[in-house]
């Protein structure tokens, strides 16, 4: 019977508050009486139907009603709010590293703030604050940098003394506190209760409820959401919302075209207790103690208190169809390091009475972060799910951001941290999952100093060439399952040193690096970029040409040879992705995206390219192995190699051109680097890689050649003002805000997308400015590192973040690159952004707090460049990607 209690307790609580349920459920949807279950039938058809009743759910079906649609079904397969949402700890917290999940966090706090007076529905929300707790000085600096995010958001947040901290909650120990962080404004609610209360004001606003409806699987064609299969019928549907939680794995693979949404669920354990001989007050803050791994917050007078133990326990490997969840197998021995945890933070509760282990599944993603967004394969088929034990703090911002998708065919901010197509079906496999999971869990609350790595699921894809620079000291790190170098190390060095070198100050790489730099400079260095994105379009006649010219903002109608740099912009003239694009010959085209495009931009290609059996595009990733040669030196090795003059008169900058290296043939060599610097990319058949390869290495060692990985080129890039999809530029940054007007022709005499947008920005201004700020009283081996996020000021007020930044070992100072606003000091409208406004300003960088001077450019350093080229080749050569 206690394994019940939590459930039964908000179940009565909640009808008993509201009689007004039981009539719509008998009316409505036909759940009050066991004799007739479904009185109600499905109706044969609806615009949208939603799949789970838990908080995601309710959500979208909450913000969907609200936004003016209204032929909506939403079925739960058990109750509404019975799954994990039933279970949830409930509380609130903005505290989060992620900017959009931040906001998330923040919308929905002030959602479910004014949830109970628009419904009627009590949701037990409380005011209460939160305190995360550091142990170590590594922690207070990530919880500095948090606090920097939140202050400049409006919400407020303080850096305090574990004196201070004990004088907000009486009963934490501080003796090994080296400070922590208050969010006054974060809050408790019952999960179960807000969940209902959405629900309850989506009824009102015309969605049918229906409990008790299973969804056996979608039915797509022509790639297309037709309709939805039910254990009570079929209902026919243009769009389908996935939100079966810990389920929607399951749900996505069970039609014929299947949707891969990677997701596992773990057991994830809490304890209840019964109140203390003095009741906890109610608005004590929840505490967040992230070293002990454990988070504790009161209830009804005593505790409620879980965490995320080292070991976790997965759960479901194999599909298992629950209806409800009930309360899973206590595990005392399991929940003892969090137990000893939780005690030796509060000492006085170990005579409290236990009520209670709670055992419940929670869902878990490769990455940490929820998965939302529109199926690369099944149009109008989208996904809520995934949400890391942080369901009531993301539920209701999440759900707004995915109606607005719906709707408007976009959200009203950069989602692309949460896209379902940041993921390939390679991270769908089962075992993946299951491990990467029990490594994901642990590391909810260990300390992520920036450059981490998963250590689990590695070694998927890799290049031709991996166990021959693995050999050669190559240290490895992961983008969208590939293997990529970060650099290498040279023999003699402590490798376990650097492995163990994790950081918020000066890396132990920084010189390792610094040499690599150097020799791109100088001599030639190769960096494997196999992982990039490559695809083929290709047409009989000229629809290639003139679908590209559509889909793309430069001009493609260029000479055979030729390669362009271009945008894939969407309607409002956002990058929804940034390439380059080499015309191979009259009727086919190269194209080259950053690694996490490759579903992405798959996705959007398919969706806009015209239903044409004579034109075809294809996706070549695997098919090439790409050996980037940086430096002055490069034009030599492949002219010795190649028998072929390389320099600029005969193979000028952004070139194409087969040719055969060393005994390979059919090799596309680009003069281009994406750095900035000299150099050629080699995009070599893999059966000839090693070749050409080993080809480049032997004949380059007379010209000083050496390996060199990714910490080099952003090292390059960033101090060349090159601006990268994904962290830089998205689908909220236009080619006007970040000086890349050069890359659209709006008079190519097509139309395209993005076009108006674009015009229009030309006409009025931009209301953001991309700028690079180098760092003037920062001393890189004392302070704090600048990484990403950082806000930026000037004139003392906010107005912006950075988006990346890396050491400049030629300028021998840091760079930041970020993007200015100018917000009305009144009322803090967006102005227009003017090139005096940057150039007028003081500015300074804030680093987890601490704040430095920085100058503003809108333009790189021209001093840089190691020789003269033409203006136009400096300006176009290379930029975007990691």
């Amino acid at each position: 019977a206690a394994g019940m209690f939590l459930r039964l307790l908000s179940d009565v609580q909640w009808r008993a508050a509201n009689p007004g349920w039981r009539r719509m459920s008998s009316s409505r949807r036909g759940t009050s009486t066991t004799a007739e279950p479904h009185p109600v039938s499905l109706p044969a058809q609806a615009q949208v139907v939603i799949c789970g009743g838990g908080i995601s759910g309710t959500s979208v079906a909450y913000h969907l009603s609200k936004m003016g649609w209204k032929d909506i079904v939403l079925l739960e397969q058990g109750r509404l709010a019975a799954g994990t949402t039933r279970f949830c700890a409930g509380i609130v917290s903005t505290a989060r590293p992620v900017s959009i999940e931040l906001k998330m966090a923040h919308y929905s706090n002030k959602l479910y703030q004014q949830l109970e007076q628009e419904t009627g529905v009590p949701t037990g929300y409380t005011k209460t604050g939160s305190l995360s707790l550091a142990q170590t000085q590594d922690r207070l600096i990530s919880l500095k940098r948090i606090a920097s995010s939140l202050n400049v958001m409006g919400i407020p947040c303080e850096i305090i003394t574990p004196k201070q901290a004990v004088q907000l909650h009486p009963l934490i120990n501080i003796h090994d506190l080296v400070g922590a962080m208050y969010v006054p404004e974060d809050a408790l609610v019952t999960s179960a209760s807000v969940s209902l209360a959405l629900a309850t004001a989506a009824s009102r606003n015309g969605v049918q409820i229906h409990e008790r409806t299973s969804v056996s699987h979608v039915t797509v064609q022509k790639g297309r959401v037709t309709g939805v299969e039910t254990d009570r019928g079929r209902i026919q549907c243009q769009y389908f919302v996935n939100c079966a939680g810990q389920w929607a794995y399951e749900l996505g693979h069970s039609g014929e075209e299947p949707v891969h949404i990677p997701l596992h669920a773990c057991e994830h354990f809490y304890l209840l207790t019964h109140p203390l001989t003095e009741p906890l007050s109610s608005s004590l803050p929840t505490v967040v103690d992230p070293d002990g791994r454990i988070y504790i917050r009161n209830w009804q007078g005593g505790i409620l208190s879980g965490g995320f133990e080292k070991n976790p326990k997965p759960l479901f490997t194999e599909g298992r169809n629950q209806l409800e969840i009930q309360n899973l197998q206590e595990d005392w021995d399991h929940f003892g390091p969090l137990l000893g945890a939780l005690l030796r933070r509060m000492p006085g509760l170990e005579a409290l009475q236990i009520l209670q282990l709670v055992n419940c599944p929670e869902s878990f993603t490769p990455d940490m972060r929820c998965i939302m967004g529109e199926s690369p394969t099944a149009r109008g088929y989208f996904v809520l799910a995934g949400m890391n034990s942080a369901g009531i703090s993301y539920g209701g911002g999440a759900g707004k951001y995915l109606a607005e998708w719906m709707v408007n065919g976009y959200p009203s901010d950069n989602v692309w941290p949460l896209d379902l197509k940041r993921f390939g079906t390679l991270q769908s496999s089962r075992t993946f999952l299951r491990h990467r999971v029990m490594e994901v869990m642990p590391l909810m609350c260990d300390l992520k100093v920036p450059r981490w790595d998963f250590q689990t699921g590695r070694q998927l894809r890799t290049s031709p060439l991996y166990d021959r620079l693995d050999a050669q000291g190559a240290r490895w790190m992961e983008k969208h399952g590939f293997e990529r170098v970060k650099y290498f190390v040279p023999p003699g060095k402590d490798l376990l040193d650097l492995d163990h070198s994790k950081t918020f100050y000066k890396p132990d790489w920084f010189d390792i690096v610094g040499a690599e730099v150097k020799c791109c400079k100088e001599a030639v260095c190769v960096i494997d970029m196999s992982s990039f994105t490559k695809f083929e379009i290709s047409s009989t006649g000229d629809q290639a040409l003139e679908s590209l010219q559509y889909l793309f903002s430069n001009d493609l109608d260029v000479p055979v040879g030729h390669v362009v740099h271009t945008g894939m912009l969407n309607e409002k003239g956002g990058y929804e992705n940034d390439c380059s694009i080499a015309r191979l010959s009259k009727r086919s085209f190269f194209m080259i995206s950053p690694t996490d495009q490759q579903v992405h931009c798959w996705a959007w290609l398919k969706n806009r390219l015209p239903d044409d059996s004579n034109l075809t595009l294809e996706d070549v990733t695997w098919k090439y192995t790409a050996l980037n040669l940086i430096g002055p030196r490069a034009v030599d090795v492949l002219s010795e190699l190649s028998y072929a003059p390389m320099t600029a008169e005969h193979f000028p900058s952004l070139f194409c051109k087969e040719m055969s290296v060393g005994y390979a043939n059919g090799i596309r060599v680009m003069s281009i680097t994406h750095t900035g610097e000299p150099g050629f990319v080699l995009y070599i058949p893999i059966e000839y890689a090693l070749h050409v390869y080993n080809e480049v290495m032997n004949m380059g060692q007379k010209y000083g050649i050496r390996n060199a990985g990714y910490y080099a080129l952003r090292s390059l890039r960033i101090e060349k003002f090159f601006a990268f999809w994904g962290q830089d530029l998205d689908a909220f940054t236009t080619p006007m805000e970040c000086g890349r007007e050069f890359q659209v022709k709006l008079e190519k005499g097509t139309e395209f997308v993005g076009q108006e947008a674009l015009l229009e920005q030309k006409q009025n201004g931009v209301y953001k400015r991309f700028t690079m700020f180098i760092l003037e009283d920062h001393d890189t081996d004392m302070d704090l590192w600048p990484w990403w996020g950082e806000p930026i000021f000037r004139n003392g007020r906010y107005v912006g973040k950075t988006t990346s930044s890396a050491y400049s070992y030629t300028l021998e100072r840091h760079v930041c690159l970020g993007f200015v606003h100018n917000f009305d000091e009144k009322t803090g409208e967006e102005l227009v952004v003017t090139t005096d406004f940057i150039n007028q300003g003081e500015y300074e960088i804030d680093i987890a707090g601490q704040r430095f001077q920085a100058k503003a450019k809108l333009y790189p350093f021209s001093s840089l460049f190691t020789q003269r080229r033409r203006k136009d080749e400096v300006e176009l050569s290379g930029y975007q990607r990691e």
